[in-house]
C-alpha cells in the first residue's frame, strides 16, 4: 500500500480556498449589508458519528463564507441533508423529510436544498433522487465536502443544479473549519474509509478505501481542542485499530494513544469503532496504561456463529472474539464492553442464532446496539439467496433482547452506591431540574444539578438504575 498524504485546506475566516468561495462570501456580506440579516442554513444529519463530524465541517465551511445557522429548516435559506446508507430506515427518513421540504421550497423558491453524504455516493440513489425530488439544487458526496462553497456559488450564478461526486480519493483534506456541537467534547477523525468489505456493509463503496491521517495533524488538532477547553475527545474511524497499517513510518493505533495521553487539558480519550481482528495485545496494554483512555471498548461481534461470521467476511471466529473479551477483562477488570449485533443475516439458522445468544451470555455486555439485517443493494449479502423471512427476524430480535436486557440491568445494578466521575453533557430531556452525563465506562447517568455544571466533570454516587441509564446524586 502506498503512503497516503494530506492536503492543507483552509477555508477559515480569512483565507478562503477558491475564487468562487471568495465571491460567495462577498455576496453574502453584501446581502447582510442590504437586508440587515445573514443568510441562514440548517443541517439535518442522519447516521453515525462520522456523519456527525462531517456535519461539523459543513457548518464550519458555511459559517466561514457568511452563513448563519438556524435551528429550523422552515427559516433557512439553505437546507442540507447529510445522509446515511448503512440501513434502509435512515434512507427512508431522508426521503420522507425531503417530501416535507418540497412544500417549503414551493413557497420559498429562493431556498437552496443540498443533499450530501453516503447516499449520494450510490449512482442508483442519486438517479432516484433527481427523478423524484427534482427541486434539489446541490448534490455532493463524502469526498467533496471541501467543494461545497463552489457548488453553492455555481447554483447562484448559473441557476442550474450543481453536482460533485468523487468515487474515491487518496487525499485527506486537513484543517477544514468546524462548528463543533459541543465545546467540552469533540469528534476527531483518525482514519477515513474502510478496507474490510464486510458483506453486509456499503461503507467501502461510499467512503472509499481506508486512509490514515498524519499523526502530527491529529495531535495538533487535539492540542487545539484542549486549549479551547475540550475535556473529552472521541477518535473516529470505521476501524480505528487498523490506524497506520501498511504505511511506512506511521505509528500504530496504540502508539498514537500513548502520544495523545500526554496532552495537557484533555481528561478523557474514547475511540470507536474497534474491529476484533485488529485488537492487539499492544492496544489492550495501551488502554490499561494510558490514564486518559476510557475503560470502555466498543467491540462489535455482529454474530456468534462462525458460519455467519465467515459469510459476513468478518475474519475472526467466535472463539477468538471471546478470547479477546477474556483478555480485556483480565487486564482491565472494570472495563466496559459494548457491541453491535445483527439478527437475521442471510442463511442464519436457529442454531446460528443460539450461538449469538451464547456469546451474549458469556461476554456479559454492558450494552449493545442491536439491528435487524437490512438488505443494502450493491453488497454481496444482498445477492445471497437464503434471506431470512421478516417474521423470523423479528422473533429472534425479541428473544435476543430478552437475554440482553437483564444482563445490562445487572451490570448497572453493580454500580449502586459507587461514586463515578461524570462528564456533564446537558440538561435531561425528561426534566429541566436534572442533568445528564456519562461515566468513563460510557454509562448514562441522570442527577439533579445546575446548568453551570455542563461541560465539567463531577463525582456522582449511583442511587438507582434502569436498563438504559443510572440515577445518582452529586457527591
Amino acid at each position: 500500500m502506498k503512503e497516503n498524504y494530506t492536503k492543507t485546506f483552509d477555508i477559515g475566516n480569512i483565507g478562503l480556498a477558491s475564487n468562487m468561495a471568495i465571491e460567495l462570501r462577498n455576496f453574502n456580506e453584501q446581502y447582510f449589508i442590504m437586508n440587515g440579516r445573514r443568510k441562514t442554513y440548517h443541517v439535518l444529519t442522519y447516521g453515525c458519528q462520522m456523519n456527525e463530524h462531517d456535519s461539523e465541517k459543513i457548518c464550519g465551511i458555511l459559517t466561514s463564507v457568511g452563513y448563519e445557522e438556524t435551528d429550523d429548516e422552515k427559516n433557512a435559506d439553505l437546507v442540507v441533508f447529510n445522509t446515511c446508507l448503512i440501513r434502509e430506515n435512515a434512507e427512508l427518513k431522508v426521503f420522507g423529510k425531503l417530501g416535507q421540504v418540497k412544500g417549503l421550497k414551493r413557497n420559498k423558491p429562493d431556498m437552496l436544498v443540498a443533499v450530501c453524504g453516503c447516499m449520494m455516493q450510490k449512482k442508483e440513489i442519486r438517479e432516484k433522487l433527481l427523478e423524484k425530488f427534482s427541486f434539489v439544487d446541490i448534490i455532493f458526496g463524502t469526498n467533496t465536502i471541501q467543494e461545497f462553497p463552489d457548488l453553492i456559488y455555481r447554483v447562484c450564478v448559473n441557476k442550474k443544479k450543481s453536482i460533485d461526486i468523487v468515487d474515491n480519493t487518496e487525499l485527506i483534506y486537513e484543517n477544514m473549519p468546524k462548528i463543533r456541537k459541543f465545546k467540552y467534547k469533540a469528534l476527531v477523525n483518525i482514519t477515513y474509509g474502510c478496507n474490510n468489505f464486510c458483506t453486509y456493509c456499503v461503507v467501502p463503496y461510499v467512503r472509499g478505501r481506508e486512509k490514515s491521517r498524519n499523526p502530527q495533524e491529529i495531535i495538533n488538532e487535539v492540542k487545539m481542542l484542549a486549549e479551547d477547553g475540550c475535556k473529552e475527545v472521541t477518535l473516529l474511524g470505521q476501524n480505528v485499530n487498523s490506524y497506520g497499517n501498511g504505511i511506512e513510518n506511521m505509528p500504530t493505533f496504540a502508539e498514537l494513544l500513548y502520544e495523545l495521553d500526554k496532552i495537557d487539558g484533555i481528561e478523557r480519550i474514547r475511540f470507536m469503532t474497534s474491529h476484533p481482528k485488529d485488537l492487539t495485545d499492544e492496544l489492550i496494554k495501551a488502554i490499561k496504561e494510558c490514564d486518559k483512555v476510557c475503560n470502555h471498548v466498543h467491540l462489535p461481534i455482529q454474530s456468534g456463529s462462525n458460519d455467519i461470521l465467515r459469510r459476513m467476511n468478518r475474519r475472526y471466529t467466535k472463539e477468538h472474539y471471546l478470547n479477546l473479551v477474556e483478555k480485556l477483562r483480565k487486564e482491565i477488570p472494570d472495563i466496559s464492553i459494548t457491541t453491535d449485533i445483527i439478527v437475521g443475516f442471510p442463511g442464519e439458522t436457529e442454531e446460528d442464532f443460539q450461538e449469538t445468544i451464547d456469546v451474549v451470555k458469556k461476554a456479559q455486555y454492558d450494552s449493545a446496539f442491536t439491528f435487524l439485517y437490512s438488505v443494502r443493494e450493491g453488497t454481496k449479502a444482498a445477492e445471497m439467496e437464503d434471506q431470512v423471512p421478516d417474521e423470523i427476524k423479528h422473533n429472534r430480535f425479541d428473544r435476543l433482547l430478552d437475554v440482553l436486557y437483564p444482563i445490562m440491568l445487572k451490570k448497572n445494578n453493580m454500580c449502586i452506591n459507587k461514586v463515578y466521575p461524570v462528564l456533564v453533557e446537558s440538561v435531561s430531556k425528561s426534566s429541566k431540574n436534572y442533568l445528564t452525563g456519562r461515566t468513563s465506562h460510557f454509562r448514562l447517568v441522570h442527577f439533579k444539578g445546575e446548568r453551570e455544571l455542563i461541560g465539567k466533570i463531577v463525582n456522582v454516587r449511583i442511587t438507582g438504575v434502569k436498563t438504559f441509564h443510572m440515577e445518582g446524586e452529586i457527591v
